[in-house]
């Protein structure tokens, strides 16, 4: 797992503090967390734990107050930002998805996936390509011409996933992605993430309250009050 992790998400000592003096708020006092490439893990807590924070730390959203975090080899913060460009790094090393798809419900399937790397220079021809390929790989492939609003709800998150995956990214943050949908469905999105995980060398961490499918985790970082703690998961099948 060591070498493994090396090439993942490391996060050592992460802090996160809102405000300043007696009004000063601690949303993050210390974590540690690490995630292996095709591994995904869960990260549980109550509201007000500091999750959400945690997240778009993560996802270079906000700035932590100290710490560490390395994404692959690359230091990307050590009590302060090391990397120039963020919109870059998230564009193109991180991958998000959420618990609501945000499809852009003016284009179709196939070009709301291809938007990130046409974004990011590619070609349109090669960006489609791109985008069709994870279609396929998610079964929606039949669904590549359809507009947002002609999906079922199952098929937007797997949309949402593609999105999420395009530029391949090393890091998948996944807020609350089953939420909205019932057991069968919710258990059919963490079984993709599970498969790309593996298929891509991807490391995941999903944000999740949905009990359906906190068994299938086999570790778990359980925050507390701004603290992390990893936990053993039951690993169960997806069935």
């Amino acid at each position: 797992m060591a070498e493994a992790v090396a090439r993942g998400i490391r996060i050592a000592g992460l802090r996160k503090r809102y405000g300043s003096g007696d009004t000063a708020v601690d949303a993050l006092k210390h974590v540690d967390m690490a995630v292996a490439p095709g591994e995904v893990v869960g990260l549980i807590g109550p509201s007000g734990s500091g999750k959400s924070t945690l997240l778009k730390c993560l996802g270079a959203v906000i700035e932590p107050s100290a710490g560490r975090m390395t994404l692959g080899d690359d230091v990307i913060y050590d009590d302060g930002w090391k990397v120039r460009d963020l919109r870059a790094l998230r564009r193109d090393r991180i991958g998000f998805v959420f618990q609501a798809p945000y499809l852009i419900p003016f284009l179709d399937v196939t070009d709301n996936v291809a938007l990130l790397p046409m974004l990011a220079g590619v070609p349109n021809a090669q960006a489609r390509g791109k985008a069709l390929e994870l279609l396929t790989a998610l079964d929606v492939q039949h669904r590549a011409r359809a507009m947002p609003s002609q999906l079922s709800g199952g098929e937007q998150q797997r949309v949402a996933i593609a999105r999420g995956l395009v530029n391949r990214p090393p890091v998948i943050l996944a807020d609350e992605p089953t939420a909205p949908l019932d057991s069968v469905r919710a258990m059919s999105v963490i079984r993709i993430l599970n498969e790309m995980a593996r298929r891509f060398e991807t490391a995941i961490v999903v944000v999740t309250h949905d009990e359906k499918i906190i068994p299938t985790f086999r570790r778990i970082y359980h925050i507390r009050d701004g603290v992390t703690q990893e936990e053993a998961g039951e690993g169960r099948p997806f069935e």
